[in-house]
């Protein structure tokens, strides 16, 4: 199994996609300009306590208040609390952490009104991104991820993920990070620490406790500001899914392929060779085929083996799956066997839609019907086999007895939405187009505006296949060079098949997007 991934990066988004055995795993898309992260730290301001619900609203800078439940702050909260007030009034060095005296953890089951209260200034952390109408989330158990550890303030503790399976290496890791943590720091040992030595996860732990105190030591007051950022969402999957299996790491942008593989040179030297800068005028997505892998599985309607397809609906509760099994011919003496074919194909593609679309809270399934009980567990432990490579935390039932599978999956990110159906470019969803002999004259028209205001010597024109082959047509006289001469520049016409049939697009010799003058 080889994993690659390939990295989108435009002036307003980075889209990530992750391939397995090139099929399309995952996608990412975030904004350069991404605020309110999972894992961003910030100071924030209680604005409303919510006695009832046992939570309190914190301003955090976003537009709408983030959500703080009383279980979410944490046990060390007092502790916390009394360093922050500390950093905000000190003046001279900051205490140490691990000589600082620690307070009694808070009561599990207390009141949210006995610890917080409006205009207090608190640490917190993004649990959950701003999701439709929706806050952030917001926990005040503090951590700060590495690749192979987790690094708690003042938890003063050290867990082993239940992942790593030898009891020896558990005990190994769980003695090896009790004798080189400072005091008043807890860990949490990730599954990729296995097998490492000590150096290098002394250095990661070292990197974290730095991180953490120079926040402090360069404290400045003001709420909300954010105290501690997330490193960006390409690194983070990096550091999240980095492993023997990746084959290739490629981008298409040079600044953020040299922060790649500096990132990558940092925590696994070895893998450094596999970050490749892609150089072609043609679209990375076209190049890797994700673009038509995206048009094929984001829409309602997903097919996936020999005519059987699902239907996928999103509703404000919960999203609804449902697996027909379409024109597959069998016998009705063997429709059993049919079912539990066609249900054990559609467990692999909802398991993979489910990771790609990012779906999370409740997803109820409608599998084809089986009578058999045996085959009923079969499909089960499939599924639960498929979902135990998903990062997000999930529970599954087994199947009801109106075949129904009901599954939870964490979400802490808003659902990947790509709409693959389009309006017509030209009639713009109206049932009317110009003269189809006008198009190339529209073309022209935008090409000569475009020069005559910014007078470039060389314009790349990227429009669908089909009319990329026309204006090329021609090997001595072509429509394209009769442009060029006309214009005076050069004219390249590339094709995409992202681009509707009758959409354009002009670029700069640098590969930046012109505007196009209507």
């Amino acid at each position: 199994m080889s994993n690659e991934l390939v990295i989108d990066a435009s002036a307003s988004e980075i889209a990530i996609a992750l391939l397995e055995n090139k099929k399309l795993l995952e996608l990412n898309k975030e904004k350069t300009d991404t605020k309110f992260t999972v894992g961003d730290i910030y100071l924030g301001k209680v604005k409303k306590i919510m006695p009832g619900l046992n939570a309190a609203f914190v301003d955090v800078g976003y537009e709408k208040d983030a959500f703080l439940h009383y279980l979410d702050l944490g046990p060390q909260f007092s502790t916390l609390g009394k360093f922050l007030n500390i950093a905000q009034s000190r003046k001279g060095k900051m205490i140490p952490v691990p000589k600082f005296k620690r307070d009694p953890d808070i009561n599990k089951e207390g009141k949210i009104t006995d610890t917080l209260k409006v205009g207090q200034t608190v640490i917190v952390q993004i649990a959950k991104e701003p999701i439709s109408t929706k806050g952030p989330r917001l926990a005040s158990e503090i951590s700060l991820a590495g690749r192979n550890l987790v690094l708690m303030p003042f938890a003063d503790k050290v867990s082993v993920s239940s992942k790593i399976e030898p009891q020896e290496e558990k005990d190994r890791l769980k003695n090896l990070l009790l004798s080189i943590k400072p005091k008043n720091y807890g860990v949490i040992v990730r599954t990729a620490a296995e097998g490492k030595k000590v150096a290098e996860l002394d250095a990661e732990l070292r990197g974290l406790v730095d991180r953490w105190e120079n926040a402090f030591e360069n404290f400045k007051p003001g709420v909300p500001r954010l105290l501690i950022g997330e490193i960006n969402r390409t690194s983070a999957i990096l550091r999240d899914m980095l492993n023997g299996n990746f084959e290739n790491i490629v981008v298409n942008e040079e600044n953020i392929y040299h922060e790649i593989r500096q990132y990558i040179q940092e925590i696994a030297p070895e893998k450094s060779k596999i970050v490749k800068l892609f150089q072609s005028s043609e679209p990375i997505f076209d190049k890797f085929g994700i673009e038509r892998q995206i048009k094929s599985l984001f829409g309602k309607t997903v097919s996936f083996k020999s005519g059987a397809y699902l239907i996928i609906e999103h509703t404000e509760a919960l999203h609804v799956i449902d697996v027909n099994s379409g024109n597959r011919s069998k016998s009705d003496s063997d429709q059993e066997s049919n079912a539990l074919d066609v249900n054990l194909a559609a467990a692999e593609e909802i398991a993979r839609q489910l990771r790609l679309r990012d779906m999370g809270g409740i997803i109820v399934v409608d599998f084809i019907d089986m009578h058999s009980n045996e085959h009923k567990q079969m499909l089960y432990e499939k599924m639960k086999e498929l979902m135990a490579k998903d990062r997000a935390k999930n529970h599954i039932l087994p199947l009801s007895k109106f075949g129904l599978m009901q599954i939870t999956r964490q979400r802490v990110r808003p659902e990947m939405h790509i709409e693959t159906n389009e309006n017509c470019p030209s009639c713009h969803g109206t049932g009317k187009v110009e003269s189809t002999l006008l198009y190339t004259d529209t073309i022209k028209t935008q090409l000569k505006l475009i020069q005559d205001k910014y007078h470039l010597k060389h314009i790349i024109l990227r429009t669908h296949p089909f009319i990329a082959a026309y204006l090329n047509r021609g090997i001595f006289s072509s429509i394209r060079k009769e442009w060029g001469k006309e214009l005076g520049c050069s004219i390249k016409v590339t094709s995409s098949i992202s681009n509707n049939l009758l959409e354009f697009k002009v670029f700069d010799k640098a590969g930046d997007e012109v505007d196009i003058l209507l």
